[in-house]
């Protein structure tokens, strides 16, 4: 399987996970030119944009610590960018879902890492 494969079922079992928790995903993998976004879920009419991480095991520790102040940074020009795009104001969260092992088990879920 390559990083790409584990990427996209990464991305399907958060999806999955949030439709559980409640939550309308909009869209997955998200790219364009200048940005790219894993999830972009809704709930009580909040926005949620997710990076999702995966680890094959937490060795090296959980994926969520792998969300720096830089992709925060990214994370938020990509939300802001989204907005605009689609005509969409208000408030929104930047969350993270930990996707980890090799059945692709949603270990955390962080509503909003800012």
């Amino acid at each position: 399987m390559t990083s790409f494969d584990t990427g996209r079922q990464a991305e399907a079992a958060a999806a999955t996970y949030l439709k559980h928790q409640g939550f309308t995903v909009l869209g997955q993998n998200v790219r364009t030119r200048t940005y790219e976004i894993d999830i972009i879920a809704e709930k009580s009419r909040d926005l949620y944009f997710v990076e999702v991480k995966y680890r094959k095991n937490d060795i090296a520790g959980g994926g969520l610590e792998y969300i720096t102040p830089g992709k925060l940074r990214q994370m938020q020009f990509a939300a802001e960018m989204w907005l605009s795009e689609n005509r969409r104001s208000g408030d929104y969260r930047l969350a993270g879902v930990e996707v980890s092992g090799a059945d692709f088990e949603v270990t955390d879920f962080i509503d909003s890492l800012t």
